[in-house]
């Protein structure tokens, strides 16, 4: 059984992919997360794009967007909120690492209920820990949504407390990433800094919408290797994805974060 509630595979109504796909024999492909809200995929533009991105990163040849589109369709005929995947996978091929020199990509699309985070989180802020597990350098890969995410769920393993809404991931080499399933934004002396993606970690979509908003404000933005010293001199502290969209950070350890004037001009610069 699967929490979700409804599954397109290449488009029609079914739960089951072939053994030999290579998204599951070895995580080739790639995916996205995306919002349904009032019926509506929240962000679909820039999802699309990201996708594709990350499809010629691997160089996978991404489902035109006609195809995306009718799966849409079909999904938010279903409910009116909840959570949308998408995958593309390099599709069936023999066994062994070599790509198939004419794969034909999967195209999975998924919707399943919506987490219910209480609404009292973004008053309160939420508690992040870190994370024991340190995030491998491959500047390949670094900014994907591949599928392979296997460093994520070892690091949210690390913790059962319902408590702890969040882990932060730091590289081999110390500098602060990412939350296991968010990114990270921290304001220090005026200016909006995010850790640089170059080595590893997501590009998440409502990360380059904060970077974007930022600019056309006017906000000081860097984008630059974070320590944990960083992130705890930081003035606010916020993680940001598609679901979510911002959360500030209210606790890190013995770390407090109280509510500051940046934490609306945050809401605006996603919800804008």
């Amino acid at each position: 059984m699967t929490d979700a509630t409804f599954i397109l595979v290449d488009g029609e109504p079914r739960e089951m992919i072939a053994v030999l796909d290579r998204g599951l024999m070895y995580g080739d492909g790639v995916f996205r997360t995306i919002r349904l809200e009032a019926g509506r995929a929240v962000w679909w533009p820039d999802h699309l794009a990201k996708l594709a991105a990350d499809c010629a990163r691997l160089g996978l040849a991404c489902p035109a967007p006609e195809l995306w589109a009718a799966d849409l369709q079909r999904l938010c005929a279903q409910a009116q909120n909840g959570v949308i995947k998408l995958m593309v996978t390099r599709g069936v091929g023999s066994r062994g690492y070599r790509p198939p020199q004419a794969a034909r990509p999967s195209r999975i699309a998924l919707l399943a209920p919506l987490p219910e985070w209480p609404a009292s989180l973004w008053q309160t802020g939420v508690t992040v820990r870190l994370c024991e597990l340190r995030l491998g350098r491959q500047p390949r890969l670094a900014g994907v949504k591949h599928l392979n995410r296997l460093e994520n769920v070892l690091a949210r393993a690390e913790w059962d407390d319902p408590g702890i809404h969040e882990g932060l991931l730091l590289s081999e080499e110390g500098h602060v990433i990412s939350g296991v399933s968010s990114n990270l934004f921290l304001y220090r002396a005026g200016e909006l800094l995010t850790p640089r993606l170059d080595d590893c970690g997501v590009a998440g979509v409502a990360r380059g919408r904060v970077l974007q908003a930022a600019i056309a404000r006017g906000v000081t933005v860097r984008e630059q290797d974070l320590t944990l010293d960083d992130v705890l001199a930081a003035e606010a502290v916020w993680l940001t994805n598609s679901l979510i969209r911002v959360w500030r950070v209210a606790r890190l350890g013995d770390r407090v974060w109280p509510q500051t004037g940046m934490d609306s001009v945050m809401r605006e610069f996603v919800h804008g």
